[in-house]
């Protein structure tokens, strides 16, 4: 038998009863499916974060408190100690930072900001977040304590529709701010916390009308360079060695994040959560080859007697074998090009607030799969059918 007609004997085995194939091939289509779409979502939101933190530069680093007894240690004063020419040249900026969520009300609108900053004015060129409209505040403002305060682009939507909102006045937290400027959208995507949902102002004013005046969150460093990180970040952490004392277990109070640890982090989490929506999704896969071996073993009974009528007329087990295999993996094929239609298609669409990535190895990752699960899960029927005697066949009712 040809490769022809057996392909031609496979298609009208599955043509024979359609409605029975459709649902076999569900199967396979929905596990190709998910397999492809579950990676897309892992890869979309793996490229989602390091969006958000290249856009804040290579060149900067994150020093938070440690925890513990000396957790309280960062301050002020302690962030403008970083900035030292002798003690560490390739420091450019340390600013301070205080971050809460608040409510901003503007002539009887209310919404709730969950990034409120408060820190100077070298944060905006730390932070890669220029001022699209308005101004930024000044050094005098921060020392001043003066309540002015930078609109994040979401903010300034939900308060200032189609407005300019730059002189206007806000309440935040129940004390008067002077709207100075606009940041510039960074057009994150959703599933995260939006990015342009924020607002900044002088850490002197924050602390004054909302934080209170404790420990800070954190200090935002800015190296000369991104080849200068590493030594910056050796000149900040003696530095800090020496004005904070040392945990009671031995351990260093603060800790010290550059892009590139965030970045390396984020990749193996990627890597991690995408690996296992990858698992989940090929259980369904498995589930779909199971479903293929049992329509097959059916079929093959209902063919009992095709098959002894065949065998009788001198058709060698091989291609009786062939046959049937041919058909288990023509439904696997078919039920897997279909479920890649469908992961296309789903994939222009955002999921769980994701946009997918597809990654080109996964569709053809998820085809081949399909195939050897019709070659294994197919093979076990198309076995028994070779197997059958012609004379048992020929008998069978």
């Amino acid at each position: 038998m040809t490769i022809r007609e057996t392909l031609r004997f496979a298609l009208r085995g599955i043509g024979a009863n359609k409605l029975r194939s459709g649902l076999t091939m569900l199967g396979i289509l929905i596990g190709v499916a998910a397999v492809i779409l579950l990676v897309a979502v892992g890869t979309g939101s793996a490229k989602e974060v390091s969006d958000r933190i290249e856009a804040l530069g290579t060149n900067t680093l994150t020093v938070q408190g440690g925890g513990g007894a000396a957790a309280g240690g960062l301050t002020v004063p302690l962030a403008g100690a970083l900035v030292d020419p002798v003690l560490a040249p390739d420091v450019v900026s340390a600013s301070p930072v205080v971050s809460g969520s608040t409510t901003v009300t503007y002539d009887g609108t209310d919404h709730t900001v969950p990034q409120f900053v408060g820190t100077d004015q070298a944060y905006f060129s730390a932070a890669n977040s220029p001022v699209a409209s308005g101004s930024a505040f000044t050094a005098d403002d921060v020392t001043r304590a003066r309540r002015v305060l930078v609109l994040g682009r979401t903010v300034a939507d939900e308060l200032f529709p189609g407005a300019d909102p730059v002189g206007k006045e806000v309440t935040v937290g129940g004390a008067l701010y002077t709207v100075n400027g606009v940041l510039a959208a960074r057009n994150s995507a959703g599933g995260f916390a939006d990015a342009d949902d924020i607002a900044i102002a002088p850490v002197t004013a924050v602390r004054q009308t909302l934080t209170g005046y404790g420990p800070i969150t954190s200090i935002l460093v800015r190296a000369a360079g991104s080849d200068r990180v590493d030594a910056a970040q050796a000149q900040v952490g003696a530095i800090l060695d020496a004005r904070l004392p040392a945990r009671t277990d031995g351990g260093t109070s603060y800790r010290i994040q550059n892009a590139a640890q965030l970045l390396a982090t984020q990749s193996q989490t990627a890597q991690t959560f995408t690996t296992l929506l990858g698992t989940v999704a090929g259980i369904s896969l498995l589930v779909g080859g199971l479903g293929v071996t049992n329509i097959m073993l059916v079929t093959v009974t209902e063919r009992t007697r095709e098959i002894g009528i065949r065998k009788a007329l001198g058709a060698p087990r091989g291609a009786i074998l062939t046959q049937f295999l041919a058909e288990a993996t023509m439904l696997s094929v078919l039920g897997g090009g279909l479920g890649v239609a469908v992961a296309l298609i789903g994939s222009h669409f955002t999921i769980a607030g994701v946009r997918p990535v597809v990654v080109p190895g996964s569709i053809a990752l998820a085809l081949g799969v399909s195939v050897a699960i019709g070659l294994f899960f197919g093979s076990v029927p198309a076995h028994r059918a070779a197997g059958l005697r012609p004379i048992d066949a020929l008998r069978y009712e």
